[in-house]
This record gives C-alpha cells, sequence and structure tokens, in this order.
C-alpha cells in the first residue's frame, strides 16, 4: 500500500490537466479527496482509481537518485613477510585511484607480525574492485 497524498496542483500536472478542472473533479466527487486545512489531498490509490491505471512515481522523487553500489571486502594473506607486506601496500595505494573508475577505492592495510598474516579492506565500486584484486593478485603470484 502506498500513503502518499498528492496535491491538487501534483495531480493536475501528472495529469495534464488545468488546477481548476481538477478542483472540480474533487468537488463534484469524481475525484475522492481529503481536505486538510484550506487544501485537497488525493491519495495514490484514489488517483489510480481516477485514472483506471497505474500512477508511476512522480519524475522528482526518483530523478537525481542514482544506483549506488559499493563492495566492502577483506583480503587476508598468511605467510607475508613484513617488507612484502609494505610494498603490496604501498603498491595497492597508488594503484588504488589511478583507474577509470568514477569513485574511489578506499583501502586499509593491516600487518600482524606474529603471525606473518596481512589484511587489505577495501571499500568500492564493483569494477574498481575487482581489478584491484586482480592486481592484488598478480603482486603476489609467485
Amino acid at each position: 500500500m502506498n500513503d502518499r497524498l498528492y496535491s491538487v496542483e501534483q495531480v493536475a500536472e501528472r495529469l495534464g490537466l488545468h488546477v481548476r478542472t481538477v478542483r472540480n473533479y474533487v468537488r463534484d466527487g469524481r475525484l475522492p479527496a481529503v481536505r486538510i486545512g484550506k487544501q485537497y489531498r488525493i491519495a495514490h490509490e484514489d488517483l489510480e482509481a481516477f485514472t483506471g491505471r497505474p500512477v508511476s512515481a512522480p519524475a522528482r522523487e526518483t530523478a537525481g537518485r542514482q544506483r549506488h553500489v559499493e563492495v566492502s571486502s577483506i583480503v587476508e594473506i598468511d605467510a607475508i613477510s613484513r617488507e612484502t607486506a609494505h610494498r603490496v601496500a604501498t603498491l595497492l595505494t597508488s594503484a588504488a585511484n589511478t583507474g577509470p573508475g568514477a569513485q574511489p577505492l578506499r583501502i586499509e592495510t593491516a600487518y600482524d607480525e606474529e603471525r606473518a598474516r596481512m589484511k587489505i579492506i577495501v571499500l568500492g565500486g564493483l569494477d574498481d574492485t575487482a581489478r584491484l584484486f586482480a592486481f592484488v593478485e598478480g603482486l603476489l603470484a609467485p
């Protein structure tokens, strides 16, 4: 159920009618509406019933909204020396934001000397993260 309420002006704009025409429909009872203060509000369901077809969301509700996809990954590398971990961290940091991607990658690295383990934490877009992981694989290949 959609609890969206539209003003008379919004309904007129969406239906391509004059505001007075919509007000007349409301006053005649052809278009159900609720009076709030001095203005009418038309429920989404009533508008759909009036038009006899589904009414899509207004353009301004979806305009400016873009789908945002972000990957968060943790890579653990065992049996890695401090020097190699430092080299990998430096190369990843420099490679992270040189690609063609629109959103920058955020990279954090940590090295556990006791376990000889490196952790790489990556946050960013799908394509850029995949390219970075391919780069990591190439760096660590024997």
